[in-house]
């Protein structure tokens, strides 16, 4: 049975070939280099243009009259990564406005959700503390209910907020109870980031992305920006973080990655396959190493939900610096660079592959996560053993 290619509808190839033609026109070298270059993974032109062409509504706005059905979804997602469409903040957006249209009032969906539809308004996550780890329950983030009743001061810092330079909203878990058990204490915020006292921070990572440390100092925030019940946070950010983390079902009908990091995913099958076109593989050591590349590869690339995720970060981490030896000491040239054996590709996924097993949380609190809720381990004991 060959699985390679699937029958579209008349109606289905033309909403293919129309946004095919869409993105090959606004995706340009210009807005790849400004990309590369900013580190943003975000191109606000772009995001602008498809709002307007109303694409974001229907991918969004599931009652929309013109919604995309489960195959034009697929055929959205897939076109983007072919067209490399700058995605990062635009998939926090689509994470959090489902939150805002789930537990906002009505006057806060009416404020925010028409600007998400028309790209105008974009949402960056604020989970991360510079003392936290990948446990965002033990927020340190202060929200104190004001004296007048209608407003709450937030002070503390986020971050890993990546975005918020191009945001004008930040999804904030805060603790508004710190006597409480830590998952009855937070409380979530949709902050305007434009509110005096947040200040944004740039920071590079090593693979040369843009992120931001964000400062609170006494923010005032009024009280119809929270979302969900006063020390009910953790029920309006689980699933979010659940979706973050990759920890969702498959979906029935195959029209979807059989996990998440498959964007990332696909910057390494690039480098394997330049690898493969660059080595001389009548060679049998080089044929080895490359298949055994290949091989793994291949195996992350079908691992379903939680257990893709770690696939294809552990992989990448383990085959980044074998291409890298196979090619010599030109593939340590970055993109676009002259000389560069393979155009940068085993060179960039040997810096992002660290942050791969970061993002969202560590490969060792996934692997944690696999043992205790899919294996029924139980939860990991940290404490010294008792003497005897």
């Amino acid at each position: 049975m060959d699985f390679s290619h699937v029958e579209l509808s008349d109606e289905d190839r033309a909403f293919r070939d129309e946004l095919r033609a869409v993105l090959s026109e606004l995706v340009t070298d210009d807005v790849i280099r400004r990309d590369r270059e900013t580190g943003d993974n975000f191109d606000e032109g772009v995001h602008l243009a498809l709002g307007a062409a109303g694409y974001l509504e229907r991918d969004l706005k599931p009652d929309s009259e013109r919604a995309f059905t489960r195959v034009q979804r697929r055929i959205w997602e897939l076109e983007k990564r072919r067209a490399h469409v700058p995605w990062v903040t635009s998939g926090t957006t689509a994470m959090i406005a489902r939150s805002v249209d789930k537990f906002g009032s009505a006057e806060l969906k009416d404020e925010v959700l028409p600007g998400v539809y028309s790209g105008h308004v974009r949402l960056c996550l604020g989970y991360t503390e510079p003392e936290g780890g990948s446990d965002v329950a033990t927020c340190k983030t202060r929200a104190v209910r004001d004296a007048d009743g209608v407003s709450w001061i937030v002070n503390g810092s986020k971050m890993f907020t990546t975005g918020a330079h191009n945001c004008q909203y930040v999804f904030l878990i805060t603790n508004t109870d710190p006597d409480a058990p830590k998952h009855q204490s937070l409380t979530m915020f949709l902050v305007p980031l434009d509110t005096p006292g947040v200040d944004i921070q740039g920071i590079r990572t090593v693979d040369g992305d843009r992120t931001n440390i964000v400062y609170y100092s006494d923010v005032r925030v009024d009280d119809r920006y929270r979302l969900g019940a006063v020390n009910d946070g953790w029920t309006v950010v689980r699933e979010p973080l659940n979706a973050e983390h990759g920890a969702v079902d498959a979906a029935d009908d195959g029209l979807a990655d059989v996990s998440i990091m498959m964007h990332q995913a696909m910057f390494m099958a690039t480098a394997v396959d330049r690898a493969a076109q660059r080595s001389d593989v009548t060679d049998g050591s080089v044929a080895y190493r490359l298949g055994r590349s290949v091989a793994r590869l291949e195996a992350a690339l079908s691992a379903p939900s939680i257990f893709g995720r770690v696939a294809l970060a552990q992989t990448m981490r383990d085959i980044a610096p074998d291409l890298m030896d196979l090619l010599g000491a030109a593939s340590a040239l970055p993109v676009g660079t002259d000389g560069a054996v393979d155009d940068g590709a085993a060179e960039y996924i040997y810096r992002f592959a660290p942050l791969v097993g970061i993002y969202g949380g560590t490969l060792e609190v996934f692997r944690n996560m696999i043992a205790q809720y899919v294996l029924g381990l139980g939860k990991p004991s940290y404490a010294a053993p008792k003497a005897r």
